[in-house]
């Protein structure tokens, strides 16, 4: 298929064509030119794939096939290789399924835990989320599907998503909100972007050139095609020029019609509308070259490993007395009715038709279970009957599993939430059970964090998130010992709604919202303020221990140019095996730009034997020490001491070195007479003429005679006084004439 040959021999309307789908799932087809149509499905967790009447809420029938653990179980595993096997799984079923693209995954940053589409993104954090959603991109497109990277950018709540506007400063979007984008693009190599349907600082992402072609395509090298959200094109013919390659749905005609007579009248220049083709017929083009027709799916194999997943990232969130793992000749009560029918996805576009669920009763074979259903999902209000049932049966038994989380109509695209407590029927449920039998164990299905108010009455918490489709088989694994939870929570749980860092401004005010707490997001944000959560970052336990030790760098000094290499040793000090999640976080400097206490910068998963011991490795370069500097558009690497920081969690830091580091970069500054004195360290001819001014000033002060303004102030005050006095104070005290100073500073600005 020879994609300029084709371009060559396309008739303008054709071109135009192009740059739309022919229906809701399809790409256009150029029949007389032999250029097919292919198909898109959504994602992420599973394939939807409709069959019939199409729509993008998730609300017409798709084909049955697995549901795999959502995006904030697949972060809790800090596991890549868990996100390469769901990426290859689903690659194969697309690939069966003559599905071309994938839309997903999902990499928007949870800012708040309100936002209703949580359920489906990852994590607060943007290196985790990147390094996560690169090997899902990787691993899908290495079946030969192309990955659509989603919602870029700024779409981080589902109220008026698609018309409202993200204000939101250039550091905080590029450290925060842009990272996880650009690391599906450099080390993901994703072949597709989805435009989200906001607006980011006054301007639509679907028509903003700074953003589709200015960062996309010039600084982070994208060589694929971006698409609109379905429904969110603007003005067609300016995203066009933007850089804005496919709208979709097809089926307006409209749409090609304004390209044609844009390109007549001179107000687009038709290379433009080639580039945007040529961009669709290369996407078309790997689609047929890989297309692996004879692929067979087998579902039964994909829903164990479903299972499979879900043990490594479900979350031991507490575990008193060694709790858990239960033994198996107990007499065990399971309660709640997310027990025989867990929810384990979250409702809208990536909703998964599946034909087999099983919840933990059901997979509970040659054990001593008793049921009682305890709560209505789909109601909040107590139900005495079924209250009484449950209590009955937690005091007949030894231990009480309660399974409980948050109903659909909690957690779904297209609205959301108002708080962050479960129905109040299921915490009376809980605290009740609580009440009459001393060993409780809470099961939470959950897409995100919720209040627990009961927290310190029950014995031990696993957290299964939105676990997929099998995942009653790996909690019963988990809840009696036969798996080992490994799983670390991708984002901090909050005490209450009040302490998160975008409570005072979520979801905005008529359309539009202000990204006020800039970088602090998520534990960023709590670290810098001391302040408590009930579960922090990266936090997890299990049913072993581990030690870490011999943390080693192989420079304690280094530039901006330089790399290092971080090593410590973990231990399982525990008797049975288990994997630990092992953080690394840099630890920033304090007294220069605001940044954050300690940003997580790499992790790795180690799997260790009762008494085995491995070295952990990483490698560390400026990125990892760099903050988003918008004087030089680029990351900046700040002179000054850092930590490397090894932990368990981000509060649960293990070992710690110093670090020195050196940039080589100067920043630009315009020095003016209001200028702080201490400013003029910040470039070299700054500290040349610093030393020339405290040498004369050292000179005076040997003068006996010479006098001055402090009285009997301390030496510390007048350093002070000195850093933070203007330039112009030269004259005054300095016995520079103003005409001495202006020549200074336009030497200094040369």
């Amino acid at each position: 298929m020879d994609i300029n040959k084709i371009l060559s021999e396309m008739t303008l309307e054709e071109k135009a064509e192009m740059c739309s789908g022919s229906s809701f799932w399809y790409t256009q087809s150029v029949e007389r030119l032999g250029v097919p149509a292919v198909m898109m499905c959504d994602g992420p967790h599973g394939l939807r794939k409709q069959k019939g009447a199409a729509d993008h809420l998730g609300i017409n029938e798709s084909i049955e096939t697995v549901s795999y653990p959502t995006g904030p179980a697949l972060a809790a595993s800090f596991d890549r290789d868990v996100l390469r096997k769901l990426g290859e799984a689903i690659g194969e079923e697309c690939q069966a399924e003559n599905v071309a693209m994938l839309l997903g995954p999902g990499v928007n940053i949870k800012r708040s835990p309100l936002c209703g589409r949580n359920f489906e993104y990852f994590s607060e954090d943007p290196y985790l989320t990147g390094e996560l959603a690169a090997s899902f991109v990787e691993s899908l497109q290495e079946k030969g599907v192309a990955a659509c990277v989603k919602h870029y950018a700024g779409n981080e709540q589902e109220t008026l998503r698609m018309s409202s506007d993200t204000i939101v400063d250039e550091r905080t979007l590029h450290e925060i909100y842009l990272s996880p984008f650009e690391a599906t693009v450099k080390k993901g190599k994703a072949r597709s972007i989805m435009s989200s349907y906001n607006a980011i600082n006054g301007s639509f992402v679907a028509e903003c050139k700074k953003m589709l072609t200015d960062v996309l395509r010039e600084k982070w090298g994208f060589d694929g095609f971006v698409v609109t959200d379905w429904g969110g094109v603007q003005d067609r013919v300016k995203g066009l020029r933007a850089g804005l390659d496919l709208e979709m749905p097809g089926g307006n005609p409209d749409a090609a019609v304004r390209i044609v007579k844009a390109v007549q009248d001179g107000t687009l220049e038709e290379s433009v509308l080639d580039k945007a083709v040529l961009n669709m017929l290369t996407f078309v083009k790997r689609s047929i070259t890989k297309r692996q027709p004879d692929t067979n799916i087998d579902r039964d194999a994909n829903l164990k490993l479903a299972a499979e997943l879900e043990k490594e990232c479900a979350v031991l969130l507490k575990n008193d007395n060694a709790m858990l793992p239960i033994k198996k000749s107990s007499k065990v009560a399971y309660i709640g009715e997310f027990a025989k029918k867990p929810r384990y996805q979250g409702s809208g576009s990536s909703y998964i038709n599946v034909p087999n669920l099983v919840g933990a009763y059901d997979a509970a074979n040659n054990l001593s279970i008793t049921y009682a259903q305890g709560f209505r999902a789909n109601d909040s209000e107590t139900d005495a009957t079924l209250l009484d049932e449950a209590i009955k049966v937690a005091k007949e038994s030894d231990v009480a599993v309660l399974f409980v989380g948050l109903p659909n109509s909690y957690e779904s695209e297209g609205l959301d939430r108002s708080h962050i407590d479960m129905p109040a029927n299921q915490n009376i449920l809980i605290n009740a059970i609580a009440t009459v039998q001393p060993n409780t164990i809470v099961v939470m299905h959950t897409g995100s964090p919720v209040t627990m108010p009961w927290i310190d009455k029950v014995s031990a918490v696993l957290c299964v998130y939105l676990g997929g489709a099998n995942v009653g088989t790996a909690t019963n694994a988990l809840l009696f010992g036969d798996a080992n939870p490994s799983g670390k929570v991708a984002e901090s749980w909050p005490i209450r709604l009040e302490d998160t860092s975008a409570y005072l401004n979520f979801p905005g005010h008529e359309g539009v919202v202000e990204y006020r707490e800039g970088i602090y997001v998520g534990y960023r944000y709590y670290d810098k303020k001391r302040m408590d959560m009930l579960f922090p970052f990266g936090h997890g336990l299990s049913y072993t221990k581990f030690s870490y030790s011999d943390l080693k760098v192989s420079n304690s000094k280094i530039s901006d140019e330089d790399e290092i290499t971080v090593t410590c040793k973990v231990k399982n000090v525990g008797d049975v095996p288990g994997k630990e999640a092992v953080q690394l976080y840099i630890g920033n400097p304090q007294d220069g730009v605001q940044r954050p206490v300690r940003e997580l910068r790499d992790f790795a998963k180690v799997s260790l034997k009762p008494g085995e011991e491995k070295q952990v490795s990483f490698t560390l370069g400026k990125r990892a020490f760099a903050y988003y500097e918008p004087k030089i558009n680029d990351w900046n690497m700040e002179t000054g001491t850092y930590t490397i920081d090894i932990g368990a969690s981000s509060r649960d830091i293990r070992l710690s070195v110093a670090i020195e580091v050196e940039s080589t970069t100067e920043l630009p500054i315009v020095f003016t007479r209001n200028t702080p004195m201490a400013y003029l360290q910040k470039t070299a001819k700054g500290r040349a003429l610093a030393e020339q001014m405290t040498a004369k000033r050292q000179q005076a002060q040997s003068d006996s005679s010479a006098s001055d303004h402090l009285g009997e102030g301390s030496k510390e005050m007048v350093e002070a006084m000195v850093r933070e006095a203007p330039l112009k104070f030269m004259c005054s005290f300095g016995g520079v004439s103003i005409e001495q100073l202006d020549a200074m500073i336009e030497m200094l600005n040369s």
